[in-house]
């Protein structure tokens, strides 16, 4: 081998050190770095919005606003005016779209009848298989007597495909609906002790 040679093999191995060491460093940096730009991003945007100059008294109001509704919404004498608000919403044409959506979304992870609370694993094909979700035991009114609907979230996203998987590709998992999702979003990094059946 050439000293030219030994001079490219050098400089392409330093090459690729370098550029390995560059993305693990994105791995580290981008994380924390959009994380601090989100939160800081909307502490700043409540504050503009409320127009207070004291950094962060925005978010506590709007947190604690939040949470008052959430309190007032409770009682049984505002109910009839949120189901009313609710019955309006839901009949606007655009409106009623992006409000169903988002309240069915809200309401699937934090309501009082959570939707994914039934973690399954879908055989995709011999050996391989897909966590998820089923969001519907029954569709026979589709024609579709021996399948049920299974959502299949997306890792490192809160987005996911809803399927039709015959009954008898489900596998039944035995721990935590928390713990399944947490696994799927993080991409499988997540370790969960919980066996499944």
């Amino acid at each position: 081998m050439t000293n030219t040679n030994k001079i490219k093999e050098s400089l392409s191995l330093k090459a690729r050190k370098f550029i390995n060491y560059f993305l693990k460093g994105l791995l580290i940096s981008l994380p924390i770095y959009a994380t601090y730009r989100i939160i800081r991003g909307s502490l700043e945007t409540l504050d503009a919005v409320l127009a207070f100059e004291t950094k962060g008294l925005g978010f506590l109001i709007v947190i604690f606003t939040i949470t008052l509704l959430g309190i007032i919404g409770s009682t049984i004498f505002t109910r009839p005016v949120i189901d009313l608000m609710d019955d309006i919403f839901s009949k606007i044409p655009l409106v009623k779209v992006i409000y169903t959506s988002i309240k069915d979304l809200i309401e699937a992870f934090v309501g009082d009848k959570k939707k994914f609370n039934k973690p399954v694993l879908v055989q995709l094909t011999p050996g391989i298989y897909k966590p998820g979700f089923i969001t519907q035991d029954d569709l026979e009114f589709m024609g579709l007597k021996d399948m049920v609907a299974v959502y299949l979230p997306h890792s490192y996203a809160f987005s996911g495909n809803v399927f039709l998987v015959e009954k008898e590709k489900i596998i039944k998992y035995s721990g935590e609906s928390g713990d399944l999702m947490k696994f799927i979003i993080s991409g499988g990094i997540i370790q969960n002790d919980d066996k499944n059946k």
